[in-house]
C-alpha cells in the first residue's frame, strides 16, 4: 500500500465525488423549491414595490452566498430548515412592508379579537418577531459555521453564535439606517418601520441577542441532556469527507 492523493474518476464530476464534495439531498433540495414558490408567489402585488426591492437585496446576496458556498460548506438538514422558516417570516414582512403585516386580521378569523386587543399592544409587532427570530433560528447554524471553521469549543462554541448574531443585528440596523437616510421620503420610513418608536432599532438588537441566547442555552441544554453534540457530530462527519481544502482529500491507493 502507498500513501497519496486519491485519484479522481474523470471529468469534473468525478473529482467531486472524490473530494466529498456534498451533493442536494432530496430535503434541502425540497427546502430549496419550496422557498423559491413561496418567494415568488409573495413576490407578485407586493404592498410596496420598491420597499420589497429594498428588503431584498439582503436575501438574494444571501441565498446566493449559501448556494455557492453548498459545495465546500454544507451545512446540516436542522440548520437549512431554521434558514428557510426565517427567510419564509422575512419573505411575509417584505410582501405587506413590516409595520403592515395583517397579522390581527389573520388572529381575528381564527379567535374572534385581534392579538393586539388580547396582549395590549398599540403597534404591529411583525418586525419584533421577525428580529427575535433571527437570533433563535440562525444562532445554530451560525454555531456550526463556527465550529467549521475556528473549530470552536466548550464555551465559545455556545458564545461566539450570540456575539455574531448582535454584531450581525447591530450591522443590519447601520444598513437599514443608511438605506433609509440614501432614499428618504415615505420609502425610507416604511424601509425603517420603527412606527414611532425612537426605540426601535435598540429593541430590534436585543430582541436578535435574546433569541440567540434562548436558542444557545437551548442547545447547551440538549447536547448536555443526550450526551451528544449533533451539530459537531455533523461537522466532523464533513471533515472526515473531506471538501478540497486539506488533509480530509488525501487517501490512499494500492
Amino acid at each position: 500500500m502507498k500513501r497519496g492523493f486519491a485519484r479522481p474518476a474523470a471529468g469534473a464530476a468525478g473529482y467531486g465525488a472524490a473530494a466529498g464534495a456534498p451533493g442536494l439531498s432530496p430535503y434541502v433540495a425540497g427546502l430549496a423549491l419550496a422557498f423559491a414558490l413561496f418567494w415568488a408567489a409573495l413576490a407578485v402585488a407586493p404592498l410596496n414595490r420598491r420597499d420589497w426591492a429594498l428588503e431584498n437585496a439582503l436575501v438574494v446576496a444571501f441565498v446566493a452566498a449559501l448556494a455557492a458556498g453548498r459545495r465546500h460548506f454544507a451545512l446540516s438538514p436542522v440548520s437549512y430548515t431554521l434558514i428557510f422558516v426565517f427567510l419564509c417570516l422575512h419573505t411575509v414582512g417584505a410582501h405587506y412592508t413590516y409595520a403592515k403585516v395583517p397579522y390581527d386580521d389573520w388572529w381575528r378569523a381564527l379567535a374572534g379579537r385581534t392579538l393586539n386587543e388580547t396582549m395590549g399592544w398599540r403597534r404591529n409587532h411583525f418586525d419584533r418577531l421577525v428580529h427575535l427570530s433571527y437570533g433563535l433560528l440562525l444562532a445554530y447554524p451560525i454555531r456550526e459555521f463556527f465550529l467549521r471553521v475556528v473549530d470552536a469549543r466548550g464555551f465559545w462554541s455556545y458564545f461566539l453564535p450570540l456575539d455574531f448574531a448582535l454584531a450581525s443585528s447591530a450591522t443590519y440596523e447601520l444598513i437599514e439606517w443608511g438605506a433609509a437616510y440614501a432614499v428618504g421620503g415615505d420609502l425610507g420610513m416604511a424601509y425603517l418601520g420603527t412606527q414611532g418608536d425612537v426605540w426601535d432599532a435598540h429593541k430590534d438588537m436585543a430582541l436578535a441577542a435574546a433569541g440567540a441566547l434562548l436558542a444557545m442555552i437551548a442547545t447547551a441544554a440538549i447536547n448536555a441532556w443526550r450526551r451528544r453534540d449533533a451539530a459537531r457530530e455533523w461537522v466532523d462527519r464533513q471533515r472526515r469527507r473531506g471538501d478540497g481544502r486539506g488533509p480530509a482529500s488525501l487517501g490512499q491507493s494500492a
